[in-house]
């Protein structure tokens, strides 16, 4: 085998199928990854359809974390691990530790999983429909690919594997663009089975996913990809075979839902106002700084009772070293909110980005709907495509601010991370990165 990892994925995968957990709470326990495989039946699919839900919001937190504390969205503090605050600030990574490899091993067990499925849909000598094949199959790639794309997000110019369903004979580490070309082909190859399928797909889904149908789903991650690859045109069009509304609700979208229930799990993005240093998200001082006033998007962040220091890492507090807070995160209200996947909102910010260049007077309406909803009056600053790029990722960042990590993405997409978090260097020795390493045990 070439990577020790893969095989810790099929291990991960095996656990998680076998025994996952429905937004019920009722125990799945019962078909193995073997008999998913070798022949899936109808019950297995549904089994297999909510193991690969679950896993996909396996270490969510880590790596949300990750991409915001790099884009100076907030600090992470964990009393337990100064490794937030130290390696994360100074840019020192570790190939081998927490914020490396277990979003990197979660994100492949769930394309795993996918693959499994798919092995099992092949193989199937259930009576699925011919429209039933494609929904599933649809369904299995769009996931797959959105997996891949966390992952691409968070490797940024090493590349990553895409093909990787035969553990023994993994395809190739991809460059940066040829793994957004490749993640872009599985979506759009999901797209046609999706709208071969018709309106009967043979599962269900949580309710993260009631308010839009799989097919817009997937035009709308199509869209991201595309904006990512600077394909503006095709953005749009993906953009109207979506759930994008100009009118709508921005709250409208694709979502990891959580429970109490059995053995599901919280969501790992809470902390409760006022926590103590031994966990916690502290909004990084130019969110409230840089805000515009009136914008009611700094309700994502609540003044803490008292301010709060974190000491450096020479261990003395109220040096020049030190961290000062005084606001926590508060994106997720409670431990059963859910986390946008993806978001009217950011849809309509995607519409702002694909039209900047070419219609400027469509850009600017597409930010004034952000910005009325916000509370602000309309853009008035200049329409060269470079002056309407700052406003908008000035929008994507509070509209989109401690949800996935995008301010990071969007200032290195744009070559501007250096300059734009300049003024964001907290201590000195503190510096920028544009990507986390390689996994050490990947064997490229």
């Amino acid at each position: 085998m070439k990577i020790i990892k893969i095989f810790l994925i099929t291990i991960l995968s095996s656990v998680v199928l076998v025994s996952c957990e429905v937004e019920d709470g009722k125990d799945l326990n019962g078909p193995s990854t073997e008999s998913i495989s070798s022949d899936l039946s109808r019950g297995e699919l549904r089994d297999a359809i909510f193991g690969v839900l679950s896993d996909m919001r396996s270490r969510l937190g880590t790596q949300v974390d990750g991409q915001a504390v790099a884009g100076r969205e907030y600090w992470r503090v964990a009393s337990s691990d100064p490794r937030w605050t130290a390696d994360l600030l100074t840019g020192t990574l570790d190939d081998n530790t927490f914020y490396t490899t277990n979003p990197y091993a979660a994100r492949y067990a769930t394309v795993k999983d996918v693959n499994l499925l798919l092995e099992g849909l092949a193989n199937t000598t259930e009576t699925f429909t011919t429209e039933e094949v494609a929904g599933i199959r649809g369904f299995a790639n769009t996931i797959k690919a959105h997996e891949l794309l966390m992952v691409l997000n968070q490797q940024f110019e090493n590349g990553i594997r895409v093909d990787v369903a035969d553990p023994q004979n993994l395809g190739p580490f991809l460059s940066y663009d040829d793994s957004l070309t490749a993640i872009f082909n599985l979506l759009a190859d999901a797209a046609t089975d999706l709208s071969n399928a018709g309106s009967d797909l043979p599962f269900s889904l949580p309710s993260g996913f009631s308010d839009v149908s799989i097919l817009e789903f997937n035009n709308a991650l199509a869209a991201r990809v595309e904006a990512y690859r600077g394909n503006y045109a095709s953005v749009l069009t993906l953009l109207g075979n979506s759930f994008m509304n100009m009118s709508g609700d921005l709250s409208t979208g694709a979502y990891f839902t959580f429970s109490l229930d059995g053995a599901d799990i919280a969501n790992p993005l809470f902390f409760a106002l006022n926590s103590s240093l031994s966990n916690v998200r502290l909004a990084h001082p130019t969110f409230i700084n840089d805000a515009d006033a009136g914008d009611t998007r700094l309700n994502k962040v609540v003044l803490r009772d008292e301010p709060i220091t974190v000491a450096g890492p020479d261990g003395v507090a109220n040096s020049a070293d030190d961290l000062n807070a005084t606001h926590d995160v508060f994106v997720f209200t409670s431990n059963t909110s859910s986390v946008p996947i993806i978001r009217n909102e950011e849809l309509i910010l995607l519409a702002a980005e694909a039209n900047h260049i070419t219609n400027p007077t469509a850009a600017v309406a597409a930010i004034d709907v952000i910005r009325t909803a916000a509370g602000l009056s309309g853009y008035t600053g200049g329409t060269t495509p470079a002056e309407l790029v700052t406003e908008i990722l000035k929008q994507r960042r509070y509209s989109l601010y401690a949800e996935g990590g995008h301010r990071w993405i969007d200032l290195r997409r744009f070559g501007r991370l250096n300059s734009d978090l300049a003024g964001s260097i907290d201590r000195p020795g503190d510096a920028i990165f544009d990507r986390f390493p390689t996994p050490a045990n990947e064997n490229r």
